[in-house]
């Protein structure tokens, strides 16, 4: 099956700098655990976020992305850190609403209250209302619910992979992320992480919206390999992977039917893919690895490897 190299149609995508490819390129790989930004956190909340991460099942380093974002880990000197609210109500070093902390609260510390402005009791908060929000099996859309800004949730994103490449020994989820086994791969990756967040449209191809096989389309002819347009003919052009066997920028179909599967994704590792969902919805993270409709797996990018 013939593959075409996309050199004139690159040319509709590289509105996108090539530092940023080269960023979300390397996010894509592992990111030398042991030689991370754990110093940037004081001790007392770094212990705070591993603990809280544990009793709750998130990434720690999502948490102290968030600890970062929000407060700079209790050091930011803005109004409501320590004491009082800012302009739109928002407290303590995790910065909660009053009408979230009522719900979400905990007693961290088992002192017997729950305190908006102590980080022993704020950082369980966070992460409760994380888990509350679908994390981390949809960590992208726990942390929109945070804050409800794609902006914020690649910044908090872009502190936890930073607190990845720690050697603290706990929540390594985001630190193993193993490598791209290709620069093909790898820029496949890029370009659906920079696509995070934008709504589903049916038969839409970007830039503003996808559906599913027009996000898959659109990522591998950035890395230079044109894919047919629909999920099936996809499918079909293969060449197959044996599950299992799955590498990050590799496509997952699912929606078995009679002329084919009906969605794709690709997956950023064995058990998790980005993928444009369905109507309502948008370009998120999410797990397959407990998806009974999983048809099976392609490599498009061995297809380049063989011209």
């Amino acid at each position: 099956m013939t593959v075409r190299l996309l050199v004139a149609a690159a040319g509709l995508l590289i509105a996108i700098p090539l530092g940023l490819i080269l960023a979300f390129t390397a996010m894509s790989g592992s990111v030398g655990c042991g030689q991370g930004q754990d110093g940037d956190i004081p001790p007392d909340y770094l212990r705070l976020y591993q603990q809280a991460g544990q009793r709750y099942g998130i990434p720690w380093q999502v948490l102290a992305g968030i600890g970062k974002a929000e407060s700079d880990h209790g050091r930011g000197t803005g109004v409501g850190i320590r004491d009082g609210a800012n302009h739109v109500g928002a407290m303590g070093p995790m910065q909660f609403l009053g009408s979230t902390w009522a719900v979400y609260g905990v007693d961290g510390n088992g002192d017997g209250r729950t305190d908006v402005y102590d980080p022993a009791d704020a950082i369980p908060s966070a992460a409760k209302y994380l888990k509350a929000s679908g994390a981390p099996t949809d960590m992208y859309r726990a942390i929109w619910r945070y804050n409800h800004a794609d902006w914020y949730v690649r910044r908090v994103l872009d502190f936890a992979h930073g607190y990845s490449s720690s050697s603290a020994g706990v929540g390594e989820e985001l630190c193993a992320l193993p490598a791209a086994p290709s620069a093909v791969a790898g820029r496949v990756l890029a370009y659906a992480r920079m696509q995070l967040g934008k709504p589903y449209a049916w038969g839409a191809e970007g830039p503003g919206a996808f559906d599913c096989s027009g996000l898959t389309m659109r990522a591998y002819q950035y890395a230079g390999i044109l894919l047919p347009r629909v999920a099936a003919d996809q499918w079909r052009q293969g060449p197959a992977v044996t599950r299992g066997q799955e590498q990050p920028g590799d496509l997952v179909f699912m929606h078995p039917g009679a002329g084919g599967p009906g969605h794709a994704g690709i997956v950023v590792t064995p058990g998790q893919m980005i993928h444009a969902p369905h109507t309502g919805d948008v370009v998120r993270y999410a797990s397959y690895s407990a998806r009974s409709d999983v048809v099976g797996f392609t490599r498009p990018a061995s297809l380049m490897e063989k011209k």
